[in-house]
């Protein structure tokens, strides 16, 4: 029986080569996009979900009066909630934003400047289940141990062992050694813990190492700069631990009140447990739930396709089932056949899936820049719902074809009155609608988000960072020649032709700030005002000049200011939203007004006038400019073009003066329109997701235009007999197509609407959607969609009638 049911069905795909085709190729291709997309989604649902401690592990966050979170905290609270606070079984910190500088292999006189590298605790690789490959990871709890990610073992020792071998670390705590006594699996992307080399925090126990960063000190509970993780026992209630913690933080820190202590769960740091989760977080919960809704509506249309074709196709096999019936065919039997048929469909078109996803894996990675595969989808719970989708849906669809096709009454198939049923007619002008709604608002989606995107990118931001190249300041060398090395190698760079301004400064634009910090008043402040953040900028005095950004009212720091040491400083700049936070009512009487920050009073000398520092994604933030030579960046502005020989030229002058540093630079509006490469990467998806699902419904409606010729071929034929010109046999036949597309973009306008209205809410600089964006979107999908139909109509009002009309 089987056998039998087998060979019919591969005979019916093979007679019906057109409608086979486009209904594989469209299951295959909504298939497959089903599971590239789900291979994004297991990523992120896995992201930390590997340590073992998992369930009894939490991150401290600070919080304020806002409901603002920060990961940061001061590093001395870890000890003292651990001696006080049973329930905290172990705690762990990580600081890795103070620990970025040069890393040299002396030896083989290699030097890179590393990013991911962190001070951390010496429980680091129990605590957390990062695999260790050599070395013991008790080795951490010693001061100068450093441990090495694989890749980085590789990039400094090559093929040598390294244990036991010493790196040199110059960063912002001076020059020191470290012995490699351990390597690590490389931190992938289902960590947001994602470190190259990890140093032993214990070095920074000892005041020596600090080279006078006294902030630094690991017991101070002053400055906010580490990542504290608890480990709790188990059953504690964390919500009431949290409560202790802001009592014994009020306790301790009287004058940090207006901040509280927020412990969130280590397995939802990097997505959110809801939309209404306010703490901080890696990944975008909300992309996720996105993607993962057009990956199953891209099924959907697939899905829908196939029925719809199925269904029409139906109506030409109504006779082979009444003759069935007649010589003893069951009901059951027509089921197993038809639904067989179905699931032989569904199976070449998953076997086209998987070689689609094989072919375009490479094109996937690249754009959403990770490093995905099947396997990752495999390794996840994650394809259980997604293999428990495609079946049941395979089986939904093909029992509904099925059913549909056994249950055509035996009197009315023999009679051919089938064929002028409305009930067909209906579901599939239905799916038809569905298919177009899901595609034109994926379209609207794209158009919006791509909108966005450029905004961003085009927007005004308060100063002009076009042509401005960016160089990192030396860290190896800083010796009692290093003052004048700096000041020889400006004035060289100052003695280019094509070099038309330059500045040093302590931080840059897209790059964050110095630090933040609170305690600062003016004479206009109220109470509680010592507990607002202002964002802190060290800058030379051309910063303003080289990036343009124009002073509101007062004037800029002197070269003699800039040389002033930083607790002897009197002057500062604000921006506009730090004036307004101190309560003054313009910049005008700002300007030589005395602000007190802590116990210090500074001579308020010039507003500048806002600017984006950070994307504009957020909000401009209270700003304080305070003046020094601070040399960790050297911004450049270049003039003409031709710019590799020019950098290449600036390269020789930088190592002339520091040397065994790396040169390193960037160009600031490209490091700028690095942030937006998130939204950038959903932009790609959402217009490769729009035009797949768009194709994929296309697919559809050729296929049902195929049939409405067929079905309307002798028709045809006589209209052209009796006279009717190409162009009314064309519009006959798309009428009814681009109708039902009108209305798919009746309905798709006002849902994208409202879910974009609710996605711009994220961004404080946001586009208005406009009324063009539908109309766009509208006239793409009626013009794809003519096109598609179009064809066969053309086709077949150019047919010949004699050859119409013997087609019966």
């Amino acid at each position: 029986m089987f056998k039998n049911h087998l060979k019919i069905a591969l005979r019916v795909l093979f007679r019906n080569k057109v409608y086979s085709f486009i209904n594989i190729a469209g299951l295959a291709l909504g298939i497959s996009a089903f599971l590239l997309i789900l291979e994004y989604v297991s990523l992120e649902r896995s992201v930390n979900q590997f340590h073992a401690n998992l369930p009894n592990m939490y991150r401290l966050l600070n919080q304020n009066n806002k409901g603002e979170t920060w990961a940061q905290v001061e590093p001395g609270w870890a000890t003292k909630a651990k001696e006080r606070l049973p329930e905290i079984k172990e705690y762990c910190r990580v600081a890795d934003g103070v620990a970025q500088g040069i890393v040299k292999n002396e030896s083989k006189n290699v030097s890179f400047r590393e990013k991911k590298m962190g001070y951390a605790e010496g429980n680091f690789f129990s605590f957390f289940s990062f695999p260790l490959l050599k070395g013991s990871a008790s080795e951490l709890n010693k001061p100068d141990v450093i441990f090495m990610a694989e890749s980085a073992a590789k990039k400094y020792f090559d093929k040598a062992d390294p244990i036991g071998q010493t790196l040199t670390l110059y960063n912002q705590f001076g020059k020191k050694d470290y012995v490699v006594k351990g390597v690590f699996a490389d931190m992938g992307d289902n960590s947001d813990i994602k470190l190259d080399l990890v140093l032993s925090l214990e070095t920074l126990k000892n005041p020596a190492n600090l080279n006078g960063n006294d902030w630094a000190s690991i017991d101070n509970l002053d400055s906010q700069y580490i990542d504290t993780y608890f480990l709790l026992n188990q059953k504690t209630d964390y919500l009431a631990l949290e409560g202790k913690l802001n009592t014994l933080r009020k306790e301790l820190s009287k004058e940090n009140d207006a901040t509280n202590f927020r412990l969130q769960p280590f397995s939802e740091i990097h997505l959110a447990s809801s939309f209404s989760d306010t703490y901080q977080h890696y990944g975008n919960v909300k992309y996720v739930f996105i993607l993962s809704g057009i990956a199953f509506l891209i099924l959907v249309i697939a899905w829908f396709n196939y029925i719809n074709l199925s269904t029409a196709n139906a109506l030409k096999r109504a006779n082979e089932v009444g003759v069935r019936k007649v010589i003893g065919a069951t009901r059951s039997n027509l089921v197993l056949q038809f639904l067989g048929e179905s699931m032989l469909v569904n199976l070449f078109a998953f076997v086209g899936a998987i070689f689609l996803v094989t072919l375009l894996q490479p094109f996937f990675n690249q754009t959403i820049q990770k490093d995905l595969s099947l396997t990752t989808l495999l390794s996840s719970s994650l394809w259980v719902i997604g293999l428990g989708l495609l079946v049941v849906g395979s089986i939904g669809s093909g029992v509904y074809t099925a059913f549909g096709l056994a249950n055509f009454k035996l009197i009315e198939t023999l009679k051919g009155k089938l064929h002028k049923s409305t009930k067909g007619i209906f579901l599939r002008k239905s799916l038809v609608v569905t298919q177009f709604s899901i595609s034109i608002a994926l379209i609207i989606v794209t158009i919006i988000v791509f909108s966005q995107l450029k905004h961003m990118q085009n927007q005004d931001l308060g100063m002009n960072i076009k042509q401005l190249l960016v160089i990192k300041g030396p860290e190896i060398g800083k010796d009692s020649t290093y003052k004048s090395r700096v000041s020889a190698f400006e004035t060289d760079i100052a003695q280019q032709s094509f070099v038309t301004d330059y500045c040093t400064s302590g931080s840059v634009p897209s790059n964050w700030y110095n630090f933040t910090t609170v305690g600062f008043t003016s004479a206009k402040s109220k109470a509680g005002d010592e507990h607002k953040a202002y964002s802190f900028v060290i800058i030379g005095n051309n910063f303003l000049k080289t990036y343009q950004i124009p002073l509101k009212a007062g004037r800029n720091f002197t070269a003699k200011e800039c040389e002033v040491d930083w607790n002897d400083n009197s002057k500062v700049l604000l921006n506009e939203k730090a004036i307004v936070q101190l309560g003054f009512k313009s910049a005008t009487e700002a300007v030589n007004a005395k602000i007190k920050w802590d116990e210090r009073y500074l001579e308020v000398i010039g507003v500048v006038k806002d600017y984006h520092h950070k994307s504009l994604q957020t909000a401009i933030d209270p700003m304080i400019f305070y003046p020094q030579n601070n040399s960790s960046y050297l911004t450049v502005k270049l003039s003409g073009e031709n710019m590799t020989s020019k950098v290449a030229t600036l390269e020789n002058i930088f190592k002339s003066h520091f040397s065994g540093n790396p040169f390193e630079f960037f160009f600031m509006d490209d490091n700028f329109n690095k942030q937006y490469e998130t939204e950038s990467q959903y932009s790609t998806l959402f217009t490769t997701a729009s035009v797949w699902a768009i194709f994929i419904a296309c697919m559809g409606l050729f296929g049902l235009a195929t049939f409405t010729v067929e079905s309307r071929t002798k028709e045809i034929g006589i209209r052209k007999i009796l006279g009717a010109s190409v162009l009314s046999i064309v519009q006959l036949l798309s009428k009814d197509f681009l109708i039902l597309v009108f209305i798919a973009i009746v309905i798709a306008c006002p849902i994208a609407y409202y879910f974009m209205q609710q996605w711009l809410q994220d961004f404080a600089s946001r586009i208005t959607i406009e009324w063009w964006y539908f109309v766009v979107a509208g006239a793409l999908a009626l013009g794809i969609a003519l096109l598609t139909v179009g064809y066969q109509a053309i086709k077949s009002a150019l047919m010949n009638p004699v050859k119409s009309l013997r087609t019966e």
